[in-house]
């Protein structure tokens, strides 16, 4: 789904229903693949794992929201071009829980996201490769 489309369904809805917990329920797999500055440094990239599974911890309504996450670093010998070093896999239980993680660009109303996903992400950003090459997100729904 691109992003229009995505923002179409959420004013089609209204925010609160598209963030629901219940909103589209089923496990819903969010990757997301850092490629990092060349300034960046290995306490930095350290630093970025360790703030993105503390992600985990998030709540919403009292209760965690986010069912996992697991990373690692790049070790296929089958490089795709992009120098992505880690990969991190966050799985939620519905795609209302996974709206309300990612929030911007998709959810502009700082009521319906997760705050502390949104602050990750102004902490991680300089630390990647500007530009669109710095992150790769992929979501599918098994």
């Amino acid at each position: 789904m691109s992003l229009a489309e995505l923002q179409e369904e959420s004013h089609d809805v209204g925010l609160e229903r598209f963030t629901a917990s219940d909103y589209r329920p089923g496990l819903v797999t969010h990757i997301v693949l850092f490629a990092y500055a060349p300034t960046t440094t290995e306490e930095q990239k350290s630093e970025v794992a360790r703030r993105f599974h503390s992600l985990a911890e998030s709540r919403r309504n009292g209760a965690p929201y986010i069912v996992s996450i697991t990373s690692g670093a790049q070790i296929s010998g089958e490089v795709a071009p992009g120098g992505y070093e880690s990969g991190f896999v966050v799985t939620f239980e519905s795609l209302g829980d996974r709206n309300f993680y990612v929030g911007e660009p998709v959810v502009t109303d700082s009521a319906y996201f997760d705050a502390v996903h949104h602050e990750f992400k102004s902490f991680v950003g300089p630390l990647l490769r500007e530009g669109p090459e710095g992150v790769l997100v992929f979501d599918f729904v098994a």
